[in-house]
């Protein structure tokens, strides 16, 4: 995977007790000898009131089919985590407009 990639995942809860696959955006290519990447959670919700570390990628944005993501979403800078790439289940697509991160 490299960066800027969105793949699905397995996502931890707040509480860590349990996973949901979910997509979400790579933040850096492997970075160690066990392929670790730093990856941002995306949600389908897009909130009336967004939080300073959120960015919407809508539906009509001419770029957004190459997300691979099937409705406007919110990618969620603040909901980070570090996992190694062989969790990854498969790759949605990417980003384009928003590779300046």
């Amino acid at each position: 995977m490299t960066k800027y990639k969105i793949v699905l995942v397995p996502f931890p809860f707040d509480d860590l007790s349990s996973t949901k696959v979910r997509p979400a955006v790579c933040l850096t290519d492997p970075i160690t000898p066990k392929k670790h990447i730093v990856i941002a959670f995306i949600t389908s919700k897009v909130l009336s009131v967004s939080l300073p570390t959120d960015i919407i990628l809508n539906k009509s944005d001419s770029e957004f089919v190459l997300t691979g993501l099937r409705v406007s979403s919110t990618l969620r800078l603040h909901r980070l985590t570090t996992i190694t790439t062989s969790i990854i289940k498969r790759e949605l697509g990417q980003l384009q407009r928003f590779a300046m991160l």
